[in-house]
């Protein structure tokens, strides 16, 4: 019997665990924990963890009246600026979500159960500032439920094997490419090695390697649209137009070939053998931006085992509503490589199309984050402002 048929009529977010995959949800905002909102998330959908960033908190912190006493008791504070308000706002949220989340890293013995908190994005290309700013965060929130969400760049490289070995989980953010993905994921091996050697419990360490998704397909469409509007001679258009809306999927699917590879083979297996699990991949970014496409597209494409996929609500709320699993991660991987090298040859490089993704997105994380600071200084003083009267 087919895991479908299995489960006919269940939720189609539960569903998703009997392929493999764990829903995890990307976004927070306090009254998740203290409204009961999240255990009924875990409890009705089966949710696994959470992600954040600074976008995510920016909207929680401006938008919900949760935050006033907290900002009104933190103004008092001399010692703080913006950014030290933001972070003991964060620290409290993402305690409060690890505590709710516990039961799942229990029961799920260390699997699942995870909340990720990001270090500042303005380190990006800071390899020891980012390696002190994610200790000073793990060590604070105190939570081994936590993740550090660090990003995937050439200086974030080094700097996640070194928190692996000291024993850190993280979650590898910013993730595009797919040599960069393979470089992350014997990152993440060396990193185990590194905290066996020093006599740490590689069964205790967990990492996620959080692969982007729907901002490709942004970005490669623009491009193939660009050739549309004055098609060079040569060109099939036809072609060009079927693949649009193709290539983000193509590009994980191909990517998750090489987490097969990378998890096998006697080095890992010695690992394993320790009981250390792979670090998975995390599909992110997969609301859909494109109207036309559906608006469960990167989930429904990409449901395979060993993953997770962290959805926005509205997602969440979609794929609840009319969401259709199957084991698709896997399908159609001769169709895949046709499509990347299709492109290839529509003279669009994907080397560039990625690049371009990961200097965009560390300045929107840059600029996300200044937005945040800034929202958190304005509202904290219209906060003191209104208690001195």
């Amino acid at each position: 019997m087919t895991p479908n048929e299995q489960a006919a009529g269940e939720n189609p977010l539960r569903q998703l665990l009997r392929f493999g995959q764990s829903v995890w949800l990307d976004y927070i905002r306090r009254d998740l924990m203290s409204s009961g909102e999240l255990a009924g998330l875990i409890r009705e959908d089966g949710l696994r963890g959470m992600t954040s960033n600074p976008t995510i908190f920016e909207k929680a912190i401006v938008h919900s009246p949760d935050y006033l006493p907290a900002l009104e008791k933190l103004t008092q504070r001399k010692d703080f600026d913006a950014k030290g308000i933001y972070e003991q706002i964060a620290i409290r949220d993402i305690q409060d979500a690890a505590d709710v989340l516990r039961p799942v890293y229990r029961e799920t013995k260390r699997h699942d159960g995870y909340v990720s908190l990001e270090v500042s994005p303005y380190l990006a290309h800071k390899t020891r500032e980012t390696i002190d700013e994610a200790m000073r965060l793990w060590k604070t929130v105190a939570r081994e439920n936590l993740m550090i969400k660090v990003p995937g760049t050439a200086e974030g490289i080094p700097a996640i094997r070194e928190l692996l070995g000291r024993g850190v989980n993280v979650n590898v953010t910013l993730l595009f490419a797919r040599d960069v993905y393979q470089r992350v994921a014997e990152t993440y091996i060396a990193g185990l090695e590194d905290y066996r050697n020093n006599g740490g419990d590689p069964s205790r360490l967990a990492s996620v390697a959080s692969f982007f998704v729907s901002r490709i397909d942004t970005l490669a469409d623009n491009k193939i649209g660009e050739l549309l509007k004055n098609p060079p001679t040569g060109l099939d258009v036809n072609l060009a137009r079927s693949l649009q809306g193709k290539v983000a999927i193509a590009n994980a699917k191909l990517t998750y070939e090489i987490y097969k590879k990378v998890f096998s083979g006697p080095r890992w297996q010695a690992l394993a053998d320790r009981g250390a699990v792979t670090q998975r991949v995390l599909w992110a970014s997969t609301g859909t931006k494109n109207p036309a496409y559906s608006d469960v597209l990167y989930v429904e494409e990409l449901i395979g085992p060993h993953t997770v996929n962290t959805m926005p609500p509205a997602t969440l709320d979609a794929f609840r509503d009319h969401g259709k699993p199957r084991a698709s991660l896997e399908e159609g991987l001769e169709a895949a490589k046709k499509t990347m090298a299709d492109l290839a040859r529509m003279g669009i490089s994907m080397k560039e199309v990625t690049d371009q993704l990961t200097e965009d997105g560390v300045k929107l994380f840059a600029d996300a984050f200044e937005q945040l600071l800034a929202a958190v200084d304005q509202r904290a003083k219209h906060v003191a402002t209104t208690a001195s009267r």
